[in-house]
């Protein structure tokens, strides 16, 4: 026995068959989107490496003044860059400043590391910076250069701005300025100012003058 559907239930769902198939694809869709928003999601930018992303041979890295004067300079028969640090790492490295009145002050170790622009030296491993005397003054004759003899600074770690002509360290070192010897368990000096600090277990050996 056949059941027949009525004309007008025909032609009412004739009518919206179109509708819910619509709003069915609709469902569909959203349900799709819902179900998947990790794979459209953009994925987040990947940290910098601490790879080195290049390489240096026999390099330099010179800093000027706004007249176009040379203020510092890095020297290093290698060196390496790390993204992730901006730093620069270098083997052997060579380094000089100079200061308002044309003073020279050098430093050297095993290695370094650097800024970008070499106003921030970190010197490890047999580390000695010397402040020299001044132009004026080694021109001027013995007299005058005994009254301003080189500065020196040695120890496994120093730490040096040039921009701000200060070296600092917390780890043991040794002021030789002339004949006198301090050392000491910490340090921070300030060209600017021309006062070391010494702290901890700080000895000092100063020779009579004549």
């Amino acid at each position: 026995m056949k059941h027949h559907i009525p004309r007008k239930w025909r032609d009412h769902i004739s009518a919206w068959l179109p509708a819910l198939c619509m709003a069915f694809f609709a469902l569909a869709t959203l349900w799709l989107v819902r179900s998947a928003p990790t794979l459209l999601a953009p994925l987040p930018p990947a940290p910098p490496s601490h790879d080195p992303d290049y390489f240096m041979h026999q390099f330099a890295v010179r800093q000027f003044d706004a007249q176009g004067h040379m203020t510092s300079e890095l020297l290093g028969a290698q060196g390496q860059h790390y993204p992730d640090t901006d730093k620069l790492a270098v083997q052997t490295p060579h380094w000089r400043a100079y200061d308002k009145n044309g003073r020279l002050i050098t430093g050297q170790s095993d290695h370094a590391t650097s800024n970008r622009d070499g106003s921030e030296v970190e010197l490890f491993g047999d580390a000695q910076v010397v402040r020299q005397p001044l132009p004026s003054a080694s021109q001027a004759g013995d007299a005058a250069s005994k009254d301003d003899p080189p500065l020196t600074f040695s120890g496994p770690y120093l730490h040096a701005w040039t921009n701000e002509h200060r070296v600092s360290s917390d780890q043991p070192v040794q002021l030789t300025r002339g004949a006198d010897v301090f050392t000491g368990d910490r340090f921070d000096y300030n060209d600017h100012t021309g006062i070391a600090n010494l702290q901890g277990h700080v000895q000092g050996v100063l020779q009579p003058r004549r």
